[in-house]
């Protein structure tokens, strides 16, 4: 019975945590104060805070100049760590975080759940070939996140900025000259070079009245609810244990930042069990990069749009089984630029066209014209 309770305290720590930095709005006017969100959880929620010194990198990039963010520009609210920045002059815009590498210790049926439900199916079929999947892991961790929003109308190039992390999503065109229906091609890199066969997801969440190019909606239907959102229900919490990490990831144990609330919410965590174990991190496109590193994301949607990859390898480094490096990458995408308003220009649909109607009225006063002057 221990042994079992244990499995299932397992899943629910070791279940992976994602990291994105997302914004409200990724259209931004000039120098304007601003914020961006880093989220440590899922898309929708995040599970914990992100310490200062758990960053190796924090970067804002804009017209050809690379800023680092000082310390006091970041602050926390319930379980959000929240970037407050001011948008700087008119471009397309670059932010980046990179955190250091951190190690954690699984029991074997913890690990094999875990590159499941995050869809790391090359190292799961690996272990399953290998007949290794009884053995226990160690692995070695590190998030490298970005996020590229727009400021006024002016694109500039900044989008294809490298930061130089350790595996890193670089579009190969400015999201910002996409519209909705379109693809956008972007290239994946490892320690610099293309990283090929590396199998990649991409979602959204739909804007508010977004448009979709779904085979068979009708042109432009407008939605309201994002196709593939976790509930509730799919969030993970994670306890503090001695062997999770720290602030950070998988199990995501916080010394100095301690969420109670998740005691509670695991409480139901043996009852829910089998709910647990199906569920994945994997909605949305399934993509591999090519020889070159490149997938090609067919933009369905208006919304904001997150790719992310779990590049996860054997380790020969002693005390080591794995390494892992995770990478995403957000934008927004609609089906009408414009950075400064974004609605939906519907000409006339309804009604008479104006054109029509400008014709119309000259003709119903010249006639009336003609009649008045004939009476007298």
């Amino acid at each position: 019975m221990r042994k079992k309770i244990f499995a299932l305290l397992c899943i629910a720590l070791f279940c992976s945590h994602d990291m994105y930095l997302k914004m409200d709005t990724y259209f931004l006017k000039p120098n304007q104060p601003s914020q961006i969100q880093l989220f440590n959880g899922t898309f929708d929620e995040s599970e914990n805070v992100i310490d200062r010194d758990r960053m190796l990198d924090a970067s804002l990039f804009g017209n050809g100049k690379r800023l680092k963010i000082d310390e006091n520009q970041w602050s926390e609210k319930d379980s959000i760590t929240f970037l407050n920045f001011n948008s700087g002059d008119a471009g397309t815009w670059v932010a980046g975080v990179s955190t250091k590498a951190r190690n954690i210790e699984m029991k074997a049926d913890a690990f094999n759940k875990y590159l499941k439900q995050d869809g790391v199916k090359d190292m799961l079929l690996q272990r399953e070939e290998n007949n290794t999947l009884q053995n226990d892991a160690v692995e070695k961790y590190s998030k490298h996140v970005k996020t590229i929003f727009q400021v006024g109308d002016k694109k500039t190039q900044d989008w294809n900025t490298v930061l130089g992390y350790p595996i890193e999503f670089i579009p190969l065109e400015n999201p910002y000259e996409k519209s909705t229906g379109e693809n956008l091609k972007i290239k994946l890199f490892r320690d610099g070079k293309p990283l090929a066969n590396q199998l990649v997801y991409a979602d959204f969440k739909s804007a508010k009245n977004g448009h979709s190019h779904n085979s068979g909606d009708e042109p432009h239907a407008h939605k309201s609810e994002k196709e593939h959102a976790h509930s509730t229900a799919d969030n993970h919490t994670h306890e503090n244990e001695s062997h999770s990490h720290e602030n950070d990831a998988h199990s995501h144990g916080d010394k100095t930042h301690s969420h109670k609330n998740n005691e509670e919410r695991y409480s139901h965590r043996e009852e829910n069990s089998k709910e647990d174990e199906n569920h994945t991190h994997t909605t949305g496109q399934e993509l591999r990069t090519d020889s070159d590193g490149i997938i090609s994301v067919n933009l369905t949607n208006d919304g904001i749009w997150y790719v992310r990859t779990i590049n996860l390898v054997n380790s020969d480094e002693e005390g080591l089984t794995h390494e892992s490096n995770w990478a995403t990458l957000t934008f927004e995408v609609t089906h009408k630029h414009d950075a400064q308003s974004h609605f939906h220009e519907h000409e006339e649909e309804e009604g008479m066209p104006m054109y029509l109607f400008i014709i119309g009225s000259i003709l119903i006063i010249g006639v009336l014209f003609f009649v008045f002057n004939r009476k007298k």
